[in-house]
């Protein structure tokens, strides 16, 4: 063997190592964090957690640069078991698209890490939060890694379940009981979805791994299946509406985007984890990566295209009506997720994926600067108990409004970039429905202007609301660092579309139609600042400014102008209150029939009590015959004895 074949095999089980060590770095510091927390103390849990995060992180960039260098993995790690010709695996699938997911999942997730230390010093649970953080961590590697189905199902269950004990965190308020169970329930439907999927996957296509899926699904594109009896669907367009489902579910859209916004209960940390670059953004990469698949169903296209238009705008006018800085920045995230879902409707996944890494970045520092805010006031979360910080808390104040610039979509901030290239995709689409989710997001891109702005000026801006006995002062350094190193990428990531979007980074890791002109970077803004979504954002932001710092008595005026229509957006159309109604209060409904009907009346009233006291019955009347008495036991024997003569001398047969 020569001596460049052995230095190639010698590279590559290096970077099985790598890739190895990407996941299982976090999952180890979970495990020493959780199991071991007492004995290491609060220095011990945050530091093997972060020290274990740092390590996925630095790998995850030599990977990278690997990837970039052409060198990409798609092999089996691990064989779970083997059923007839299926095989279940553990196997990466390491591109250009796990690369980057793997780059901006471990970064934000360091970025978290380190915050928290602040955040939670006081928390008497602050072991178990860096455990489930970086199991969290853990579950989401393992699921942008993924080769096949299984082991996505796997991650997409993870990030589930420590999610739900992540929300729930605080379980000693009611609130956040409520909340964790919401979300646990919301994403079970969805999920429920997903494993159909999978399942018909599985049974048409014989395999769960990636590429041996891909590669027959365009000859399965004309077969059709009957769900309901005589009427045939596209096999393809059932498969991909089902993992449709589950993203509705995982990535929060209308109208299973219900839990998203009482998940803040939940710690500011894990709020950012969730929002920014995690589970909301495990739908978005699942649709992307599935995009060989999609591309064989319009209707599925359609689907995606309209449930992320109409998402997009619902949840910009709801953010607009909150007070609670938390949630504005919640309903934010639901926009946002919509834009990256319409861009996968409109075939544009690498547009879509580009506006997911740059909402990682510019949505984490206004979570975390939200959670800023929340420790310089005692926990104060309602922006009309706030205003004037920004002399209290500079570095929050420059960091979280270059968070709103990047979110409202100005140039040259990051959000700019990838909100633009997805209009400017979904205007040039040719899915049915395309010009009906255009108008929708440019509806958006208003709302979010006002929503993004009347944060900053309601916190930062006027005259203070809070106590000013007790004046806030500027968060430590373990909070204002993450912030600051968030904040860069938050301006400078949307200068790479010329690389990750026009200069094929992807290459074959996702479909490619998108092919919209570019001329470089100043020629793509001086173009988008003639756009209507540009003039827009600007209009939106200078209504804010108008508003909330020069008329800020006419909100409440216009809240009760618009009285009705304004109380629907605020109560966010009602689908919380239906939702208790029809399935909340049905499933109660029918466990009462069930209770009542079935187990009290049915099972304990007929069967069991009933038979029960049928069997009484009986014995009562035998137990008369039964006295002890002589002479009534002699009168039944005369009686039977008569009995018997009168049948044989009345009744009996004559031969």
């Amino acid at each position: 063997m020569g001596a460049a074949a052995l230095a190639w095999i010698d590279k590559m089980i290096t970077m099985k190592f790598l890739y190895l060590l990407v996941p299982l770095a976090p999952l180890a510091g979970a495990i020493v964090a959780g199991l071991a927390g007492r004995a290491i103390g609060r220095a011990g849990a945050h530091g093997v957690t972060i020290l274990s995060v740092l390590v996925s992180f630095l790998a995850s960039c030599v990977i990278l640069a690997d990837v970039l260098n052409g060198n990409t993995f798609n092999g089996s790690v691990y064989t779970w078991l083997t059923s007839g010709d299926t095989r279940l695996e553990i196997g990466f699938l390491i591109d250009r698209l796990s690369a980057l997911m793997m780059v901006v999942v471990s970064f934000v997730s360091l970025m978290v890490h380190v915050y928290t230390i602040g955040y939670m010093a006081e928390d008497p649970g602050y072991q178990r939060f860096f455990s489930y953080i970086s199991l969290f961590t853990f579950s989401m590697l393992m699921l942008v890694m993924a080769n096949n189905f299984l082991q996505l199902f796997f991650g997409w269950e993870a990030v589930g379940l420590v999610s739900y004990l992540l929300i729930g965190f605080w379980y000693t308020r009611p609130s956040a009981i409520f909340a964790n169970l919401k979300a646990f329930l919301v994403n079970r439907v969805g999920d429920f979805g997903f494993v159909l999927g999978i399942a018909l996957i599985l049974a048409h296509f014989g395999s769960l791994d990636y590429a041996t899926v891909f590669g027959a699904a365009p000859a399965a594109a004309g077969q059709t299946i009957e769900l309901f009896g005589g009427t045939p669907w596209l096999l393809l367009s059932v498969i991909c509406i089902c993992l449709f489902i589950g993203a509705m579910g995982k990535s929060a859209q209308f109208p299973l985007h219900v839990w998203l916004p009482d998940s803040m209960e939940g710690p500011t940390p894990i709020s950012a984890l969730i929002h920014a670059a995690t589970m909301v953004t495990a739908g978005i990469f699942m649709v992307a990566r599935m995009s060989p698949l999609f591309e064989l169903s319009q209707t599925a296209l359609s689907v995606v295209l309209a449930i992320g238009a109409i998402t997009a705008v619902s949840m910009a006018f709801v953010a607009i009506t909150q007070f609670d800085i938390k949630r504005v920045v919640a309903y934010s995230t639901l926009s946002q997720l919509g834009y990256m879902t319409a861009a996968l409707g409109a075939s544009a996944y690498s547009a879509g994926i580009f506006h997911l890494m740059t909402h990682a970045f510019f949505k984490a520092v206004l979570f975390l600067g939200a959670g800023s805010v929340i420790i310089a006031l005692h926990h104060e979360q309602d922006m009309r108990r706030m205003g004037g910080l920004r002399r209290y808390l500079p570095i929050t104040y420059l960091t979280v409004l270059v968070g709103a610039l990047a979110n409202a979509g100005l140039p040259p901030f990051a959000g700019f970039f990838s909100k633009d290239l997805i209009l400017e995709a979904v205007h040039a689409s040719a899915t049915p429905g395309a010009a009906f989710a255009y108008w929708l997001l440019v509806a958006a891109v208003f709302a979010g202007g006002v929503y993004s702005f009347r944060l900053v000026f309601m916190a930062f801006h006027g005259k203070p609301r809070f106590d000013t006995a007790h004046p806030p002062h500027e968060s430590p350094l373990v909070v204002t660092v993450p912030l600051v190193l968030l904040a860069i990428p938050s301006v400078g990531a949307g200068w790479l579309i010329g690389e990750v979007v026009f200069g094929g980074y992807f290459g074959s890791s996702i479909v490619q139609k998108f092919a919209g002109e570019y001329h470089g970077l100043w020629a793509f803004m001086a173009h988008g600042v003639t756009t209507l979504p540009f003039w827009l954002a600007l209009g939106g932001a200078s209504l804010a400014a108008y508003l909330y710092l020069l008329r800020p008595d006419l909100p409440k005026r216009i809240a009760i102008a618009f009285g009705p229509l304004y109380a629907l957006v605020e109560r966010k159309y009602g689908f919380d209150e239906l939702y208790q109604w029809l399935f909340a209060g049905g499933a109660r409904a029918i466990g009462t029939g069930l209770w009542k009907g079935g187990d009290e009346r049915t099972i304990d009233g007929v069967m069991v009590n009933g038979s029960a006291r049928l069997v009484g019955w009986i014995s009562g009347v035998v137990r008369l015959a039964q006295s002890g008495l002589i002479y009534q036991y002699a009168f039944a024997m005369i009686f039977g004895v008569l009995a018997v003569m009168t049948w044989f001398v009345f009744l009996a047969p004559r031969t």
